[in-house]
């Protein structure tokens, strides 16, 4: 089972239909224990990453989230998910991620008036390391954002693509058995369920 982790902070029913559309099936779930027995998990997000958090916390699916990381089985975030996988974010103060991936997450800052923020609409991923997320992805292919921060990992290695907007960001993170994207590949037409496709077919 894969399972969409509800915390009503989601574009979640566009990311089951997006599962559905490539020939596999989803649960959207904010039951710690469906998350507990789940062979696979996707973290979506749309939002504010303190309000994020505390929803997580509050409906009791961090330690669930936490141990499926460790047991090794395949997470995926997206966009905010992403952001919460890492250890603190600076959005309207410092707050506490799930520090599942050691770094930071920042605003874009200093940009010129050509680059609005948010970052949102089409652009490119630039390829930087082989990734089961990215098998069939071709190097520059476009994909939808729609964002204010991104991350910064402590350690480069775990970057598979980034992005540029007037100078890089990561826009695919993988380490072990968790993957991220800063774009929304349920929005990315046949990019995105390209990855969705292979991010179910992980291990099978």
């Amino acid at each position: 089972m894969i399972a969409i982790v509800d915390y009503q902070m989601g574009n979640l029913r566009s990311v089951q239909k997006g599962i559905e559309r490539v020939g596999y099936s989803a649960t959207i779930t904010d039951d710690p224990a469906m998350l507990s027995d789940a062979e696979k998990i996707i973290l979506p997000g749309v939002g504010a990453f303190e309000d994020a958090m505390a929803e997580l916390d509050r409906r009791r699916l961090v330690a669930p989230i936490l141990a499926a990381v460790q047991s090794g089985r395949p997470l995926l975030g997206i966009c905010l998910g992403l952001q919460l996988l890492f250890d603190v974010s600076y959005e309207n103060g410092q707050h506490a991620g799930l520090g599942v991936i050691p770094g930071e997450v920042v605003a874009f800052e200093g940009l010129p008036p050509q680059c609005k923020i948010p970052h949102m609409g089409w652009n490119q991923l630039r390829l930087r390391k082989p990734a089961p997320l990215l098998a069939d992805i071709t190097d520059d292919a476009y994909c939808y954002f729609v964002h204010s921060y991104y991350a910064i990992p402590k350690d480069e290695s775990v970057v598979a693509s980034h992005t540029d907007y007037h100078g890089c960001f990561p826009s695919v993170v993988w380490s072990g058995n968790v993957y991220a994207t800063q774009f929304h590949p349920e929005k990315s037409q046949q990019v995105g369920l390209q990855m969705l496709r292979n991010f179910a077919e992980i291990g099978s």
